[in-house]
């Protein structure tokens, strides 16, 4: 039997995903760390900015916030989310993350256990259009 070893992973070293809204870090996953049972990473949300509104049919979401205001949606209703909460979100539970405050927010999420491909482990319910900002702004702004 191989042992698993630990690995460290930088914010760094993950290339942002801004496809759902915010900027998505997938940090600790089958494919970066060899983990078996889940997977852990950032989001990152501007003011203004939001992660659409989707459900996981095979995970629970935990969820901890580092900084900044947020309001979740669980199943449309909105709930306030502040710094040092920590939020589960059962499976096939549809939610959205919306920053409500003037500064970044970040969270950090582990979800868990996989789904059998990850193909199947997020399901989409709304879209999330891009708007550009303006060229010295590296925020986006979405509808």
């Amino acid at each position: 039997m191989i042992k698993p070893l630990p690995k460290i992973v930088d914010l760094s070293e993950v290339d942002p995903n801004t496809r759902r809204g915010g900027d998505l870090r997938a940090m600790l996953t089958p494919a970066t760390v060899g983990s078996t049972s889940g997977f852990m990473g950032v989001a990152i949300v501007q003011p203004g900015d939001r992660i659409g509104e989707h459900y996981h049919p095979y995970s629970e979401e935990f969820v901890y916030v580092v900084c900044g205001r947020l309001e979740v949606d669980l199943d449309g209703e909105p709930h306030p989310l502040r710094p040092e909460q920590g939020l589960m979100i059962p499976m096939n539970m549809r939610h959205r993350f919306r920053n409500v405050g003037d500064v970044e927010a970040r969270i950090v999420f582990h979800l868990g256990p996989l789904a059998p491909r990850p193909a199947l482990g997020h399901v989409d319910t709304e879209g999330t259009e891009t708007v550009a900002a303006a060229p010295a702004d590296r925020a986006q702004v979405r509808s």
